[in-house]
């Protein structure tokens, strides 16, 4: 477990859990859902004398859950966010599991890029002053934010020295304040959650290229004329690979939607700043979507890639069988009348014209080239026996 406290360029981490909230800040409490299950009394005791109000029961279950998709709640105190993540990983977290609800994959099938790719939920309790979030045990995804935030409350730490010592107004309390959630520091619990979420999406774009080009190859392999595919179990997994990581973006849009809908009913800000933070909600939760479509167009992408190669792949050996029975066909008609000639001067008759002849054979064997031969020019003439060019 990992405690910040935040109040304005001032980030400090604690182990424990605090009793009071800062005065112009919150308080960010990151635990591993392994954690959560132990010490769940001690989390919702000190929720309870941050807020006033603690977690619910179905809450927790399903804060709990690892199976859980993407989904949104709220109470009049606080909101619940269950985001699925898509970040890479080496081994597979084991979280508790809620019984009656149908399973789903934390880690995918198919091309290795897909593989790296796990879908474990990431939980969020959005209260006023307080952000709760429960991940996975290896979750790469919360260490590095959480390394970003303490790496920019130590550049805002040292900016703000500079500033005083280089500007006379700092000396009088004229710090802006206003570029503080652009140097990366949240403003608020629902504004680090936000954050989150938007680098567990792009956590997914950063992993495209590998992904494409893994694709591209089975591709390359389907459409070459001299290549045999045989991979059809690992394309087969790749696609309902790539059906299941559709439907969890489409769970994560669905969330984020009613998370958007929700901050639009909020009751309007009264001062200045209260309505600028308003709107920044607004405008990353809008980011967000915008990302998660951007990964949704991506999946769809190469699933129709992936069909598109299979349905050239048939058509290209069903048009190399089509020349190779063409061909076939050619040298058949080629021998045939070949064949009818030999068959004739075959047959038992005492009476047979040029059987006597002594020119009689080269006769008739000049006869059956010249036949051969032109037979031969009129079906190159008509590209029967043409190499299709590749």
């Amino acid at each position: 477990m990992q405690v910040f406290t935040v109040s304005g360029q001032l980030v400090q981490e604690s182990l424990s859990l605090p009793k009071t909230l800062p005065e112009n800040g919150f308080v960010w409490v990151a635990c591993s859902r392994t954690f959560f299950q132990t010490e769940q009394a001690q989390v919702q005791q000190a929720l309870f004398q941050l807020n006033g109000h603690s977690l619910l029961d179905l809450h927790v279950s399903d804060l709990l859950n690892s199976q859980l998709p993407s989904r949104f709640d709220l109470t009049s105190y606080y909101d619940i966010l269950v985001f699925r993540r898509l970040a890479s990983a080496n081994h597979e977290t084991k979280s508790p599991e809620v019984p009656g609800l149908r399973k789903i994959k934390s880690k995918l099938s198919g091309p290795p890029a897909l593989r790296r790719v796990d879908t474990s939920p990431i939980g969020f309790a959005i209260f006023d002053n307080v952000l709760l979030t429960l991940h996975p045990d290896d979750c790469v995804i919360h260490n590095a934010y959480a390394a970003r935030l303490l790496s920019a409350s130590n550049a805002s730490q040292a900016n703000t020295s500079i500033g005083q010592v280089n500007d006379p107004a700092a000396e009088h309390g004229a710090v802006d304040d206003r570029s503080i959630g652009a140097r990366g520091i949240p403003v608020s619990p629902a504004d680090l959650m936000l954050r989150m979420v938007s680098q567990v999406v792009d956590a997914y774009l950063d992993l495209r290229r590998d992904l494409t080009r893994q694709l591209d190859h089975w591709q390359a392999e389907l459409i070459h004329p001299e290549t045999r595919f045989n991979n059809w179990s690992a394309l087969l997994e790749a696609r309902l690979s790539l059906h299941h990581l559709d439907e969890i973006c489409e769970d994560q849009r669905s969330a984020m939607q009613d998370w958007l809908e929700s901050l639009n009913t909020w009751a309007p800000p009264i001062s200045n700043t209260l309505i600028k933070e308003h709107e920044i909600l607004k405008v990353r939760s809008r980011d967000v979507l915008e990302h998660i479509d951007r990964v949704v167009h991506h999946v769809r992408r190469l699933e129709q890639s992936i069909e598109t190669a299979v349905q050239i792949h048939f058509n290209a050996q069903s048009n190399r069988t089509n020349e190779t029975m063409r061909t076939l066909t050619s040298i058949t008609a080629i021998f045939l009348p070949l064949n009818l000639i030999a068959a004739i001067f075959g047959m038992n008759f005492d009476v047979i014209p040029l059987m006597h002849d002594q020119a009689g054979f080269w006769l008739t064997l000049s006869s059956m080239a010249m036949i051969a031969s032109s037979l031969a020019w009129f079906f190159w003439r008509k590209r029967y026996l043409a190499r299709s060019g590749r």
